[in-house]
């Protein structure tokens, strides 16, 4: 009988997980090479490099040929501040997705042209900027209000905790 309990537990538990109840028990997987985003349309995550220094977010992703479809670069600052991105030497498209300090996307720079020196700015209350490959914003469905998880935004009252 309690083998029986337990094969039925675990298909019930995975149709809870499935309706997205099990969020606080997968907080604690958060990982410092991986951000999570949410919304309305559903969840997705990306490998990231993380760039939290002046040198690195100078650098970003400039002079890179190709960047695999699931991974992107999180730039990250010390306290939210104005701040605005191009494209100078970057030589694929890129969707530039900037953050407010609780992980709520305040902005999205669709299909940046490669090379282009046009600033894009993101706002006054950046602190941090995630870039992925340009129309993968559109086509999972990022957009203002969507949600992001990584422990960069643990310091302080983050909409979707680690």
């Amino acid at each position: 009988m309690a083998r029986l309990r337990a094969s039925l537990a675990a298909p019930a538990l995975a149709l809870i997980c499935g309706l997205g109840l099990c969020a606080p028990v997968l907080a604690a997987d958060c990982r410092p090479d991986r951000v999570e985003l949410r919304g309305s349309w559903g969840q997705t995550s990306f490998s990231v490099e993380i760039a939290d220094d002046e040198a690195e977010r100078a650098q970003g992703l400039m002079f890179r040929e190709s960047m695999a479809r699931g991974a992107g670069m999180l730039f990250v600052y010390p306290t939210p501040q104005r701040v605005a991105f191009w494209m100078k030497n970057t030589l694929i498209p890129l969707d530039i997705i900037f953050l407010d300090q609780t992980g709520r996307v305040i902005r999205v720079q669709a299909d940046a042209v490669p090379g282009d020196l046009t600033p894009l700015p993101g706002g006054s209350n950046v602190f941090a900027v995630l870039e992925i490959n340009g129309g993968l914003a559109a086509r999972y469905g990022i957009s203002i209000g969507t949600e992001m998880r990584h422990k960069v935004f643990s310091k302080t009252a983050p909409i979707w905790p680690c």
